[in-house]
């Protein structure tokens, strides 16, 4: 996957999806979090990984894409974009499309994630860690962002590690 640049403002709303990685996490979800920015750049929604109740499907990418097809406008949700902590996965990247949001930027990729779990011997996700585009060919898609690869793998070790 080749590196695109990520902007000062991209990585201003990235790091608040690592303070909501963190705030799942002390609440005993995985560290996941996301934050859904207008074209004029007023955050919309924003939300953490909220999976720890047994729901696996309680990510935040999934429901700011349920949230947005309820509450933006088909012409805003295009120009829209969605950060999160990490690349989402094929559920949450499919919902997404269908929606009809905008450019997602993301702070580590799901190859990143995968490769730490393997590193760690913790168990893998029941689906591919394919990248966003194999699920959602059209999307416009920015990431990793390597300023915060360490901080976020802190994360992840501290949910997944042995």
């Amino acid at each position: 996957m080749a590196f695109v640049a990520i902007s000062e403002i991209d990585l201003d709303y990235l790091r608040r999806c690592v303070e909501l990685a963190r705030v799942a996490l002390d609440a005993g979800d995985a560290p996941f979090g996301s934050v859904l920015v207008d074209d004029e750049g007023r955050t919309l929604y924003e939300g953490r990984n909220r999976s720890g109740n047994g729901d696996l499907t309680q990510h935040p990418e999934f429901a700011i894409a349920r949230w947005a097809a309820v509450n933006v406008a088909p012409v805003s949700r295009i120009r829209a974009t969605v950060y999160t902590s990490c690349e989402h996965c094929p559920m949450c990247a499919a919902a997404h499309a269908w929606v009809g949001l905008g450019r997602i930027v993301y702070a580590t990729s799901a190859a990143q994630l995968n490769n730490w779990l393997a590193e760690w011997r913790a168990p893998t996700p029941p689906v591919a860690p394919l990248p966003i585009t194999t699920v959602a060919p059209k999307a416009v898609v920015d990431g990793p962002a390597p300023a915060l690869e360490e901080e976020l793998k802190s994360l992840y070790a501290a949910k997944y590690q042995r």
